[in-house]
């Protein structure tokens, strides 16, 4: 694979027009720079949901300028996000161009599924998916399309917006036969690039949750009911970890709001050293209590053998854990002998200008919508503190609505998957 940096650009504007011009310049001066490719073939697309109603405009734009790029992935959301930055509530769109063997991925959708590139030979490694948080049975799918990669990986979000729901899927091999001619946007389902085994990635969840308690094993529950933990009725549990009281319902309801839960089904150890949640848990909200049976009802369906903490948001803990994963990666991916030039240039913490032994190619980061923004302390916050981790590469991506990993689908966190050369 080649080691030129993936061409990556993003911009706002209140037209959409104007946005992807201005976009499409920063793409074309960079493809003309010797460390960026030049031949890009895989577009990576994201708009904020107020360019939703123009998305087909959009990708028929940044198409008829860029002929060389045959296939496009992407999604809409609430914010997007690259290197540096992220844009809430304003018209805005990132694009990253992928220079990757034709023969190494394929876009699939609703009319081109994974199902139908498999007969026709090719082999996925692991997958990118972009999913409509409305489809039923959405967590079984995501878990079969998982099923159907070499690895049991895919990463991803769900696509998020207040206008309409909508996901780029444009593919050069073209469609099934008898779909007719489309264009490359979606509303509803699953759509995404799934990857061969010569695109070497690497990629990490961080969570953005600290946990409040010790784990607990489900000892009794009722569909999304947790009767008991640990042979204890689950609600006296909580009011013992909380702190609050069935007798001061004001305080209860208070705590509630603040307080999600932790699962996890590994019987393991749920927590890292650092005292983090591991990638094997996923929060889900508390949705209410049943004093009559003493239980604690949460978004999701208890399974057997499932561990359970209580835990909250916390600002402090995700900005730590994003440093953490980004520091991993990038550890994971420099030489264990450096030269005298890239020691200066690590000590002197410059990652203004690209190494050529540093091999992220570009990275995708798909964070939760409650995330961005306040969370982290101020506008891009959650971008620079990613920058400062990782390094200066280029980076785009989406705030979901829920994101995807490994078979799951997690909230409150972070997915970071860097292409590797």
């Amino acid at each position: 694979m080649t080691q030129s940096l993936f061409p990556f650009a993003h911009a706002t504007h209140p037209s959409f027009e104007v946005a992807c011009g201005l976009v499409l310049a920063q793409l074309k001066s960079q493809m003309t720079q010797a460390h960026y490719a030049d031949a890009p073939t895989l577009g990576v697309l994201y708009i904020t949901d107020h360019f939703a109603p123009h998305a087909q405009e959009v990708l028929d734009q940044l198409s008829a300028e860029l002929p060389w790029v045959t296939d496009w992935v992407g999604s809409v959301g609430v914010g997007i996000a690259s290197n540096n930055v992220e844009y809430f509530d304003e018209p805005a769109l990132a694009v990253m161009l992928c220079e990757l063997p034709t023969d190494q991925y394929r876009v699939f959708s609703g009319v081109t599924p994974l199902a139908n590139l498999e007969m026709s030979g090719f082999e996925a490694h692991t997958a990118l998916i972009h999913a409509d948080a409305r489809m039923p049975d959405l967590g079984e799918l995501i878990e079969e399309l998982a099923a159907r990669t070499q690895t049991g990986y895919v990463f991803g979000g769900l696509s998020s917006s207040r206008r309409q729901q909508v996901q780029f899927a444009l593919s050069g091999q073209g469609n099934v036969q008898g779909q007719g001619q489309v264009r490359g946007v979606f509303s509803g389902g699953l759509s995404g690039v799934a990857f061969g085994e010569g695109v070497a990635l690497v990629s990490r969840v961080t969570q953005g949750c600290m946990p409040l308690g010790p784990s607990h094993q489900i000892t009794a529950f009722d569909q999304n009911l947790i009767l008991e933990l640990d042979h204890e009725p689950a609600l006296s549990v909580f009011e013992r970890e909380l702190g609050v009281s069935m007798s001061q319902p004001k305080a209860l309801v208070s705590r509630l709001r603040q307080t999600l839960v932790g699962l996890s089904e590994n019987t393991q150890s749920a927590l890292e050293k650092t005292g983090h949640y591991k990638d094997a848990v996923t929060v889900r909200h508390i949705i209410g209590v049943d004093p009559a049976r003493s239980g604690v009802a949460v978004a999701e369906h208890i399974r057997s053998g499932m561990q359970m903490s209580f835990c909250e948001r916390n600002a402090q803990a995700a900005r730590a854990d994003l440093t953490r994963i980004g520091t991993e990666i990038r550890a994971s991916l420099e030489p264990e002998e450096l030269s005298e030039e890239m020691a200066r240039e690590l000590t002197a913490g410059d990652f203004s200008q690209p190494h050529p032994d540093r091999r992220v190619l570009g990275a995708i980061y798909v964070s939760c919508a409650g995330r961005g923004g306040p969370h982290f302390g101020a506008p891009s916050a959650e971008l620079q503190v990613l920058r400062r981790a990782l390094g200066d590469v280029p980076l785009v991506g989406f705030f979901a609505g829920g994101e995807i990993a490994h078979q799951n689908v997690y909230g409150y966190s972070g997915v970071l998957t860097v292409f590797t050369g």
